[in-house]
């Protein structure tokens, strides 16, 4: 079983800056760790392997700094890993990195399973995931808390639903994005450490994967960061409702929010 893992470096700090210009995040200089999420998609991608065999590849798009990235899933036994690098996709919003992540998927060549994190917890939109199945053309389950099994051709999972949890069976290849509760990723081996301490990822630009250089990086990126701030915190306003009794008080309460037009 061929599994590709899309992993993220992201700050292993919230204290992050912003390009004024770019308006994406300045990671010179910041700490930086994997996408907590991204850890889970490569365990299970791990455990899939150990099970049934096969090769787990990690892919990651990034700066050359993100080839660390890598290195922390060979050392969690990841077989391979690709780093997608270059200036061209600078600034890539979740429509262009999905791209660039599904042209990387093709250029392994044979993909049983992608799977990746929920979300990225420096962008909190849960997109990348589901626009690799789109650009892939293959059949997509997200929020996938247990795999049951895999067999040739297709495999079979929990998800969590609106209205609870789910069993599907579906197709492969095809794309899944899973929660932390599906399992408890597994620490560093010695003898992954020693492989990932001189592990030279291979590294590929937009040319290499064939990709169209207007859907990359800020050029194929229809959604842009317009501004980010910190919420500024005020001292808390504390006003005791008096009344006869809790009918009376409530009352009081509801004008005060029709007032304030919390409440029509």
């Amino acid at each position: 079983m061929n599994i590709a893992v899309c992993i993220k470096q992201v700050p292993a700090s919230t204290q992050v800056k912003m390009d004024p210009v770019t308006h994406t995040l300045i990671r010179d200089g910041a700490g930086t760790r994997v996408n907590p999420h991204d850890l889970h998609a490569l365990e299970a991608a791990l455990g899939l392997r150990d099970r049934y065999e096969g090769k787990v590849t990690a892919i990651t798009m990034g700066p050359p700094q993100a080839a660390e990235a890598l290195r922390t899933a060979v050392a969690m036994t990841a077989d391979d890993g690709l780093l997608v690098c270059g200036r061209e996709f600078a600034g890539a919003d979740t429509l262009a990195t999905s791209y660039a992540l599904a042209q990387a998927v093709k250029s392994l060549g044979n993909t049983d399973l992608v799977v990746c994190g929920k979300l990225a917890t420096d962008g909190d939109t849960a997109q990348v995931g589901p626009g690799i199945s789109r650009w892939l053309e293959m059949p997509l389950a997200c929020n996938v808390t247990e795999i049951i099994e895999a067999s040739e051709g297709s495999i079979t999972l929990k998800r969590k639903t609106a209205d609870g949890t789910e069993t599907v069976k579906m197709s492969l290849p095809a794309v899944i994005t899973v929660e932390k509760e599906l399992n408890i990723p597994r620490i560093k081996s010695i003898k992954g450490r020693m492989r990932a301490n001189s592990y030279e990822p291979q590294t590929k630009g937009g040319a290499d994967l064939g990709c169209e250089s207007e859907r990359l990086g800020l050029k194929g990126s229809p959604t842009s960061v317009c501004r980010v701030f910190v919420p500024s915190r005020e001292a808390s306003k504390n006003e005791m409702i008096e009344g006869n009794d809790a009918a009376e008080k409530a009352m009081k309460l509801a004008d005060i929010l029709r007032k304030a037009q919390i409440i029509l």
